[in-house]
């Protein structure tokens, strides 16, 4: 089983919310976030290479980051490293990756990861994938790991698990996905039980995703029949599929439709490292609760903050509660982590009035 497990890391995210770490030009997937001395597309790669063949792990990323894969994960030859031209969201990305994997494997199974995600326990994480694999190969089943939640998350989305037979199982239908929520809400799904965190981790066989695409978008997998993807794609064919293909996710366009999506429930510790409040949430804290990522800080009177400056610069802070103060050299970052999600705004801002750059 293990030479049909195919593993396909989404990386062409440019993670807008970790301003001024992560810029155009080297987006987090590229970046020591966790300060562990490998990136996070590094720590993706280690984490999956255990549980399939090296020649069938494949990256789907932007054209203008494929050097940069091939510089984090050297292990790789560059036909494995799926160029987009045009960011078009997970449904086209992932309907690229398919081609790659049936000209290689028709029977193959695949799990489908972004490059970004944080895991605590990686040999629990490990067994759930290895399990989830099993339950895909011998099932027509659309597979995500939903996470049981530790506290109401406005900032997630939310999978409800049906009732089975065998209420012990941890495989469950998936009676309604339910994109962010607002607070009272969370609550109540918190509260529930019958809601987990949608990872946004799948798990399929390769003709089970194939024939989700032809019920539920086939105008998009018609695009990508006729491209041949052995030994490399051609980039201008790509090109002209992706400047016809709409901006569509796989959750939109076929999870939230499909009657054979199924969830994982799983609790190994996970996080999206969507903002610099989750980087919080799992980083060291001091007594009065400040998360220190990078650089020589002295804290006065301040307290629930996160602070990364770069190493051997010097900053002394005071008077500051739940704030958020990143320093990138070039870019200073004070904001109030309540406000985290205006982030994506004041880079919109920025390189209006000051430029791309």
């Amino acid at each position: 089983m293990k030479n049909n497990t195919y593993c396909v890391i989404m990386a062409g995210g440019i993670g807008s919310r970790f301003w001024p770490l992560s810029k155009t030009s080297t987006p987090k997937q590229f970046l020591d976030i966790l300060g562990t001395g490998k990136s996070l597309i590094r720590q993706t790669y280690e984490r999956f290479a255990p549980l399939c063949p090296n020649e069938n792990i494949i990256v789907v990323t932007s054209r203008d980051y494929s050097d940069m894969v091939l510089d984090h994960l050297p292990e790789l030859k560059p036909e494995q490293v799926l160029s987009e031209p045009f960011r078009r969201n997970t449904a086209p990305c992932i309907a690229l990756a398919n081609k790659w994997i049936e000209e290689r494997n028709p029977d193959a199974n695949i799990i489908v990861t972004p490059a970004d995600h944080l895991i605590i326990n990686e040999s629990e994480f490990r067994q759930a994938i290895e399990n989830g694999i099993d339950f895909v190969s011998q099932n027509d089943a659309l597979l995500t790991l939903g996470i049981k939640p530790h506290r109401p998350e406005t900032g997630y989305g939310y999978i409800q698990a049906g009732t089975n037979d065998d209420d012990n199982s941890n495989f469950k239908k998936v009676k309604t996905f339910t994109e962010k929520p607002n607070a009272e809400l969370a609550r109540v799904f918190f509260e529930s039980g019958e809601f987990f965190w949608n990872s946004g981790i799948f798990l399929w066989s390769l003709k089970s995703i194939n024939n989700a695409f032809d019920r539920y978008l086939k105008d998009v997998k018609q695009l990508f029949d006729p491209l041949e993807a052995s030994p490399a794609f051609d980039m201008k064919k790509i090109e002209d599929v992706y400047a016809e293909c709409r901006n569509i996710s796989i959750d939109y366009g076929i999870m939230e439709k499909a009657e054979n999506v199924y969830v994982q429930t799983v609790n190994f510790g996970w996080s999206d490292l969507g903002t610099w409040s989750s980087l919080y949430e799992y980083s060291a804290q001091d007594k009065e609760k400040n998360a220190i990522i990078s650089g020589q800080v002295l804290l006065y009177d301040t307290n629930g903050s996160i602070v990364n400056v770069p190493s051997g610069k010097v900053a002394v802070i005071q008077g500051l509660t739940d704030y958020i103060v990143v320093d990138s050299g070039d870019a200073l970052l004070i904001c109030p982590k309540q406000n985290e999600q205006q982030i994506r705004q004041f880079t919109s801002d920025i390189k209006a009035e000051f430029g791309k750059e």
